[in-house]
């Protein structure tokens, strides 16, 4: 390494120190160790081979200067030859080395990547939906990125280079000492003037660094949330492109200033030391020159002393800033670490077994929930907060029992935030009660796989929720190995056939981000439609309907009376069209079920239901029947 790149390496990572103040424990270093236990063959080969390179770093100076004495001496010519070829012979295994430590390196370190980021994304698709609606989707995506390349660089670069730089220093330093322990100490007193500016250089641009981080996490979450299709929407509908033009570009042009300046600093810092680097040769040159006139060193040792130095200094360097690079490889891990360690809420038991076949009744068996506080499903620092609220804990729930039997439909009405979806929610899992239980044919669902859970019900969800990816592939999620007759004919029953082909790519045509290049109307339809792939034995329909136009709604009733037929189903709607057929209305509210009964049983009751029929149904009375 080159006193350049010395002082390259030597500012970034103290300019990272920061980042390594906060202390590691022996626990996550043990975890390290585990991680690294699948490679630990390669890891010694890697190892190894640095070593050899170490040694050849200072080899090759000691031939270089044993060449000069031969041609100063003028001996013999076949050893100026051997030399010279020994000189080839050490640059062509120092390639060779070269390119099997990158290899090794670069494959330990995408191993390491791969593992991390897979243990990761399995992690979190465990984790309960009240995960997601806490997290920032930036800082966890960070951890999938920014923190595992992070820990990768402890297998790739900081392990490597610690051992071939301890070796290079042993071995560079007893060769120096023992030619010259004069020369050695007079190279060595330059040391601190490398050093001291490197650190007080180095914290200045890790303020910088650190500046110039948060401002690009700032443009990047307004540019992820205002170029998406609804983020686009709001800022047009309310005029304010000029205004976000000016924020986004008032922090552009701060991390512009940011960039000139750390630029500058950082070819000053390098100047500087150059220039220490050629007063350090420079005094070689000279006190060697003299002990050379002297008769007490060779002029070839002094060329050695001399290539020495710039070997001397990177080793020296990277050493005394091992602590930081060792540290900074820790804190990633211990990110990473920290999202694994987060358990999930939501748990499949060991001896789970499967929803009984057949018709499928559901029941509700004194069922009481109160929604998790955050710290029990989210880490502040995914959040962006100091600490986490820790409310929560407030029962929604309280004693909640119904049952629905094989083949019928029971509605839930009442009002917002009554707990209908949480009902539905507990249902397909998505939260496990607090107590009382939940049951599909007679078995609890925490006593099921979730394989055979998502097997037997079918869900479709207000926002209609689609992939940026084709309708085929957002259709198969329901049955991947759906074949394309199967898929016309639910498109067909959801009355989107004839849009699916008019399109270009028919089946290949991507929708878009949350399905936003088809009408509200389409996008619920296509979700139906996923729904009827799935031909699950429970449905639920939470406000299914509700983004669908009156044509639209009489087009698809059609289809959800099929999916409907002969299946047990749960159906949330405020429209009177959805519920007024179902075998059973229960009325909830404040977390309770305070009436149940048919559509006309309820209105002759003349109760909450009543009331609601008046106040948000009676309008549709002349509306299509389910």
């Amino acid at each position: 390494m080159s006193m350049e790149h010395a002082a390259m390496n030597s500012m970034w990572r103290l300019s990272g120190a920061q980042r390594s103040r906060s202390g590691i424990s022996k626990a996550t270093v043990k975890r390290v160790m585990a991680f690294a236990r699948p490679y630990r063959g390669r890891l010694a080969v890697f190892v190894l081979l640095s070593v050899f390179a170490a040694v050849l770093a200072v080899v090759t100076p000691v031939l270089a200067g044993r060449v000069v004495d031969a041609i100063v001496g003028r001996t013999d010519l076949a050893l100026v030859i051997g030399l010279a070829v020994l000189i080839a012979v050490a640059a062509v295994f120092d390639a060779v080395l070269s390119m099997l430590t990158r290899w090794l390196s670069s494959s330990l370190g995408e191993d390491v990547i791969l593992d991390l980021r897979s243990a990761v994304f399995d992690h979190v698709q465990r984790m309960p939906v009240a995960f997601f609606t806490r997290t920032r989707t930036g800082a966890l995506v960070s951890r999938l990125n920014s923190d595992v390349i992070g820990a990768q660089q402890a297998f790739s670069g900081t392990l490597s280079g610690v051992v071939s730089n301890f070796v290079a220093l042993v071995l560079t330093m007893g060769y120096m000492l023992s030619v010259s322990w004069q020369v050695t100490l007079l190279a060595l007193v330059l040391l601190p003037i490398f050093l001291i500016p490197a650190r007080r250089m180095g914290s200045k641009l890790a303020a910088l660094r650190h500046e110039a981080a948060n401002l690009n996490a700032a443009m990047s979450t307004q540019m992820t949330e205002r170029f998406s299709a609804p983020g686009a929407t709001l800022v047009k509908l309310f005029g304010r492109p000029a205004d976000e033009s000016r924020e986004f570009g008032s922090r552009a042009r701060r991390v512009r200033d940011i960039g000139v300046k750390t630029a500058v600093r950082q070819w000053v810092f390098v100047t500087a030391l150059m220039l220490v680097s050629s007063l350090a040769l420079a005094l070689v040159y000279g006190l060697g020159g003299y002990f050379a006139i002297q008769g007490s060193l060779a002029p070839g040792q002094v060329v050695t002393l001399a290539l020495l130095l710039t070997r001397l200094y990177a080793p020296l360097t990277a050493l005394a800033n091992a602590r930081v690079d060792i540290m900074s490889a820790l804190v990633s891990f211990d990110r990473v670490f920290e999202v694994l360690d987060l358990k999930p809420l939501i748990a499949e038991k060991a001896d789970a077994g499967e929803v009984p076949d057949g018709p499928v009744q559901v029941e509700f068996d004194n069922v009481r929930f109160s929604y998790p506080s955050a710290d029990k499903v989210s880490l502040a620092s995914l959040e962006d907060v100091a600490v986490l609220d820790t409310r929560g804990g407030e029962e929604v729930l309280h004693g909640v029992s119904f049952t629905v039997e094989p083949g019928q439909t029971v509605a839930l009405v009442g009002s917002s935030g009554a707990g209908k979806s949480t009902i539905v929610q507990l249902l397909s899992r998505l939260y496990d009660v607090d107590s009382g239980a939940i049951r599909l044919a007679g078995t609890d669902v925490r006593d099921v796989t979730f394989e055979s859970l998502r097997g037997t019900m079918g869900m479709v969800t207000q926002d209609g929720h689609l992939f940026h990816e084709s309708i085929r592939s957002n259709l198969q999620l329901a049955r991947p190995d759906a074949t394309d007759e199967q898929i016309w004919s639910v498109l067909e029953r959801a009355r989107l056939q004839d849009l699916a082909r008019s399109l270009p790519d028919g089946l290949d045509t991507v929708v878009g981000e949350r399905g936003y290049r088809l009408s509200g109307g389409e996008r619920q339809r296509l979700t139906i439609a996923r729904l009827l792939l799935a031909q699950p034995r429970v449905v639920i329909l939470d406000e299914a309907t509700a983004a669908l136009d009156s044509t639209s709604e009489a087009a698809v009733q059609a289809a959800l009376a099929e999916a409907l037929r002969d299946r047990t189903a749960v159906v949330i709607a405020h429209r009177l069209s959805t519920i007024r057929a179902a075998d059973a209305i229960l009325v909830v509210e404040e977390g309770r079920i305070v009436e149940r009964g048919t559509h006309s049983e309820l209105l002759a009751a003349e109760g909450r239901y009543a009331e609601l029929y008046r106040t948000q149904f009676a309008t549709e009375d002349s509306a299509p029947v389910l």
